[in-house]
């Protein structure tokens, strides 16, 4: 996996929706320690006032897939997301100088929380959110790499929620039935053979490799994942409480967008 320079995440302005989900004060606070962990890990980190109010403005992941110098962006779902994409195009194109592609097909549903990027190829969950035509454009987007589309279980969440990349050829996978029915359709529809890290709790399966770095949730809120992966991750480790912000979101990889700056 090659090494990102900068990550582009939301500012977080003083008015804050009510929620009823989320603790709005230790939501802050968790994510200003995940915003000081991503620059202790050398990325240059671009908030971007996108004038909505928290968790809309945090929560990027769904609006673009990012690889390789280019920034797909998805098709919005509301005037808020088409507001959010049109901003984060200048942002993307003028200040870190990546090319980017809109979803144009009509017929396309895609967002970033379905998509897997492996270091070597795609992975995209069909589920009511992303579908074949939005694998397509993934397809398109990133023609040198394959790209697979992945049929969810009825009724599951986003890809993301049950497995991610944990590091180089590593995949971490919770262990519940929809997770692991998930994974064995990935190796068996992959290009790539991979390495899997299970933990028990699914909520422990949305870690962030970064730059060599695996970030993942914090010993109080994932005890029994905590011990696997001290067990079984040899290189740099962080972990960091997120419980807050987990509540309205895929987990940790959905509070940025990752990116190389050419």
């Amino acid at each position: 996996m090659h090494e990102y320079t900068h990550a582009v995440v939301g500012k977080v302005t003083p008015a804050l929706r009510i929620t009823d989900r989320a603790d709005l004060n230790d939501a802050r606070r968790q994510y200003d320690c995940y915003l000081r962990l991503l620059r202790e890990l050398n990325l240059e980190v671009v908030e971007v006032d996108f004038g909505y109010t928290f968790p809309d403005n945090v929560l990027l992941e769904d609006i673009s897939v990012v690889c390789h110098g280019i920034a797909l962006l998805t098709k919005p779902e509301s005037s808020m997301e088409d507001e959010m994409i049109n901003i984060l195009r200048d942002v993307m194109r003028k200040e870190l100088g990546q090319t980017v592609i809109d979803v144009t097909d009509p017929d396309a549903k895609l967002i970033g929380s379905d998509v897997i990027f492996t270091g070597r190829e795609f992975f995209v969950g069909l589920s009511e959110t992303s579908n074949e035509a939005g694998a397509c454009a993934v397809a398109e987007a990133f023609p040198e790499f394959p790209c697979t589309p992945i049929k969810m279980s009825k009724g599951a969440k986003h890809l993301k929620k049950y497995i991610t990349v944990a590091g180089t050829d590593i995949l971490c996978v919770g262990a519940s039935k929809e997770a692991q029915e998930l994974l064995k359709r990935m190796e068996r529809e992959a290009t790539f053979s991979y390495q899997t890290l299970t933990v028990p709790e699914d909520d422990a399966a949305n870690c962030l490799f970064v730059n060599g770095t695996l970030i993942h949730r914090a010993i109080e809120e994932i005890p029994d994942s905590f011990k696997v992966f001290c067990e079984k991750i040899d290189f740099a480790r962080r972990s960091i409480c997120f419980s807050e912000l987990a509540k309205v979101s895929t987990g940790l990889s959905a509070c940025c967008l990752l990116t190389r700056k050419p």
